[in-house]
């Protein structure tokens, strides 16, 4: 069942962070109230992102907003509806590497993943981070790295999902440091985070803004972060470069899409609303507070290239890792 959360009120909206100084629309769409597929459940990074446009958007059009959370099978379902979605502008999708990669780990995926949408909005770029259960005596990267090698096949490492951003994360990270180590699929990442405060599954390789909860809770450790650059949400904790493991390095995104067909003057509009409130200075502190920085520069056909970029780099990795799913 999808989950279901909704901006706007019958006879007004939630005002939005900021954005009275923005213009409102003047143009024909949107008549009716729009919908946000995220392919994840609440918490996970996409989701905080479709909710943070949802309300400003609401605000911004005068206009219902529902996010509609369609998780399960790393993101297969979500991004399958996503596809099959009218082609109107009233339907939208969040989308994230995993839509590529849940794509290219099948022989026979129910979507394609780049010639059955549109790109809308490039909506943030995202840090992602390698968090340990503090069962383990573990420290700091070193130690954690020491650790895992003397004990192959013992660790386990959590996901959301066969083919999911987090399991390839996970992957590439066992063959940088040359470990072996057992895959644990999880369809919601708050189940993840019990099972590792339960010491019964050992690291992740998590987005910021969806594990910054249990960290600043100290229910986990945060040992690395995946970039060549320390985050300002969490200068504290060295990047996978500091720890001398630039190999596992794993960047995550998130974006804004629409179903291939929707009329390029919706997309066009979209686009550009969007952009402008991806501009406001109070939505990008509250992106930077999760971990994540907007950018609202790509044009959609910049940000189509960016995801076929993407799904190059990604075929790569896993051909390399032999990841399939049958």
């Amino acid at each position: 069942m999808g989950r279901f959360v909704l901006y706007g009120l019958a006879l007004g909206v939630v005002a939005g962070a900021g954005n009275a100084s923005i213009p409102r629309s003047h143009s024909e769409f949107p008549a009716k109230p729009i919908r946000i597929i995220v392919p994840n459940s609440a918490g996970a990074a996409e989701d905080f992102f479709a909710r943070m446009l949802a309300e400003e958007m609401a605000a911004f059009y005068l206009r219902r907003v529902f996010v509609d959370n369609r998780a399960g099978a790393g993101g297969l379902i979500g991004n399958a509806r996503m596809s099959r979605a009218n082609a109107d502008g009233y339907t939208l999708g969040t989308v994230s590497v995993t839509r590529l990669i849940s794509e290219l780990v099948r022989d026979n995926p129910p979507y394609r993943a780049l010639d059955d949408i549109v790109g809308v909005a490039h909506v943030a770029s995202i840090t992602n981070v390698l968090v340990i259960s503090r069962a383990l005596p573990a420290a700091n990267a070193r130690e954690f790295v020491h650790y895992a090698r003397v004990r192959p096949g013992e660790l386990n490492f959590a996901s959301l999902g066969m083919g999911s951003a987090s399991h390839l994360a996970g992957q590439v990270f066992s063959r940088a440091l040359n470990i072996d180590a057992v895959h644990v699929p999880f369809r919601m990442i708050s189940d993840s985070f019990v099972e590792m405060l339960l010491g019964r599954v050992h690291y992740a390789i998590h987005t910021l803004p969806a594990a910054l909860g249990p960290l600043r809770e100290r229910r986990l450790r945060a040992l690395a972060v995946m970039t060549p650059q320390r985050s300002p949400t969490l200068p504290q904790v060295p990047s996978i470069v500091e720890v001398g493991l630039p190999e596992a390095q794993f960047d995550s995104w998130s974006g804004l899409v629409a179903p291939v067909g929707t009329p390029r003057r919706i997309v066009e509009q979209l686009h550009g609303d969007i952009s402008r409130l991806l501009r406001n200075n109070l939505l990008r502190e509250r992106f930077v507070h999760q971990g994540a920085e907007s950018t609202p520069d790509k044009t959609p056909e910049g940000f189509m290239r960016h995801m076929q970029d993407e799904y190059t780099r990604f075929q790569v990795i896993i051909r390399a890792s032999n990841i399939k799913i049958d």
